[in-house]
């Protein structure tokens, strides 16, 4: 009996593994057609903005921008950042140290709620994900999966509602606003920006200068 179960519980155990890998290979290569957050989000609030645009169909300043203010060395760990970890814990940060490809999975196929069984699967997807994808698809993904109003997803649903124009044709200081409202979209806003977000705009945008000057933005440039 023992043997019977420990067979079904390896067996139920890989073709969970199978049937994940293979949504996360398909979704290499077709856009995201929606998220779990979208869904839970949809159906609390009736409906979200959501359309997809690929990277190359950005402004440069986006990806930069969202890089600069969400995670620095994205270009340089395989999904968990050890040295923002370890400073978080040293600092007692309460946000965290979440890099983009975590905050994918966590939006594409998790919840938001932080529990010790989401940091599991969390921890699991991660390198599926690193492992699965090139760093410009997680980072277009990331771009059009992340809230940045409310039920506003994806930079390009967020470039023509908030400012009216294509997502290829945000500025720099326009990138940099919205990459200021997260990871709280719904306290923080791009087109009514607070002092803080103001500042933290200001930070961004020379971040992302700065990362494009040292290099650190190599895996997703041109």
């Amino acid at each position: 009996m023992r043997q019977r179960l420990k067979f079904f519980f390896l067996t139920s155990l890989a073709l969970l593994f199978l049937f994940v890998f293979s949504i996360v290979l398909l979704l290499r290569f077709i856009p995201v057609p929606t998220s779990s957050y979208m869904i839970f989000e949809a159906s609390n609030h009736g409906s979200v903005s959501y359309s997809w645009v690929d990277l190359k169909d950005m402004s440069a300043s986006v990806p930069l921008s969202i890089v600069a203010a969400e995670d620095v060395n994205f270009c340089n760990h395989w999904g968990f950042d050890l040295v923002a970890i370890r400073s978080a814990i040293e600092q007692g940060s309460k946000r965290g140290a979440s890099t983009i490809s975590q905050q994918v999975v966590k939006n594409l196929f998790l919840w938001h709620k932080r529990s010790w069984i989401r940091k599991f699967f969390e921890a699991f997807l991660t390198p599926v994900i690193e492992i699965s994808w090139s760093k410009r698809r997680i980072l277009e993904v990331y771009l059009n999966i992340a809230e940045f109003d409310e039920g506003i997803f994806g930079i390009e649903q967020a470039s023509q509602q908030l400012f009216g124009m294509s997502s290829s044709k945000l500025s720099l200081s326009q990138s940099a606003l919205l990459a200021a409202v997260l990871p709280n979209p719904k306290q923080r806003s791009a087109v009514n920006p607070s002092k803080f977000v103001q500042k933290r705009a200001l930070s961004i945008a020379d971040g992302a200068s700065t990362i494009l000057k040292d290099e650190r933005s190599d895996c997703f440039t041109d």
